[in-house]
């Protein structure tokens, strides 16, 4: 038994002192994880248990969370009320989406001007709540991962465009995971929209400063103690690059370790979040 228990003793110390390289050392000053949510803590409808997991044992060791995805196809409400039927502690506040991003923007730089929308009607009541008015008459086109979309939104924004309106973009990922495969997102639909138009969308959400700038709003923790961890190179991990922000990526949605190069690479690759955990008692 006493053998046992000097065995188990040498395994932790190992544990720990593998953990505390100079390796890990932007790891360990975390005190903010944004978490990206599709490919990162779930996967459409199944929820990654090593997730859940991982911001309870966060939580636990004072870090904040912040829920943070592109997908603005769902408004904060309807996010959760996912994370907290798949079991995640999270609370209201804690969940920002690329739609809030564009939607702060709008009402900063363009106060009360109508905007014409190419998004569900979720992310229109998401407009509305911050007070945009929606218009097939508007000098702004937003456009973003309808679920939705008919020709006739195609035809509308892409004549509003061409009498030139401002088109703006909530986030710019091509596809979106699901548990089937991969489906055309934002960025798909505005490939087809700039086609038709030849204009290019100004984008929000990751990797863009307007995103990195209402997380630090939001968090009161600035960049060097903030860590984003999610499964797409060139949101996720470019949101860390761009910003001085701390990036993990894990290998469960878009990315295998393949695609990583010199000019994408993330802080650290891990193959799930779970493996995040062993570094959380670092700052007790």
């Amino acid at each position: 038994m006493i053998y046992n228990i000097v065995i188990l003793c040498k395994q932790l110390e190992i544990e720990r002192d593998y953990s505390m390289t100079d390796q890990y050392e932007k790891l360990k000053k975390a005190r903010l994880f944004v978490l990206d949510m599709d490919g990162t803590i779930y996967l459409g409808d199944k929820v990654f248990p090593q997730a859940v997991e991982f911001v309870s044992k966060a939580k636990a060791t004072g870090k904040k969370i912040i829920y943070f995805t592109n997908n603005a196809s769902k408004n904060p409400v309807i996010y959760y009320e996912k994370l907290k039927k798949m079991g995640f502690a999270v609370e209201r506040n804690e969940i920002i989406t690329s739609g809030d991003v564009t939607a702060r923007y709008l009402n900063k730089y363009h106060p009360g001007e109508p905007v014409y929308l190419v998004g569900t009607p979720a992310l229109e009541e998401s407009f509305a709540a911050y007070g945009i008015k929606l218009s097939d008459q508007a000098n702004i086109v937003v456009s973003s991962f309808d679920t939705t979309l008919t020709y006739e939104k195609l035809v509308t924004a892409c004549h509003l465009i061409r009498n030139g309106a401002i088109f703006y973009s909530t986030h710019p990922d091509f596809n979106c995971p699901t548990e089937d495969g991969f489906i055309p997102d934002s960025g798909s639909i505005c490939a087809l929209i700039t086609a038709s138009t030849g204009k290019t969308p100004k984008y929000f959400g990751k990797p863009y400063k307007e995103t990195a700038e209402m997380i630090s709003q939001f968090s009161g923790i600035p960049f060097e103690n903030t860590c984003v961890v999610g499964d797409r190179l060139y949101t996720d991990i470019a949101l860390g690059r761009n910003n001085g922000i701390t990036s993990v990526l894990v290998l469960t949605g878009e990315t295998k370790r393949e695609d990583v190069n010199e000019q994408n690479a993330p802080d650290y690759i891990f193959g799930d979040i779970g493996e995040i955990v062993r570094f959380l008692q670092l700052d007790c």
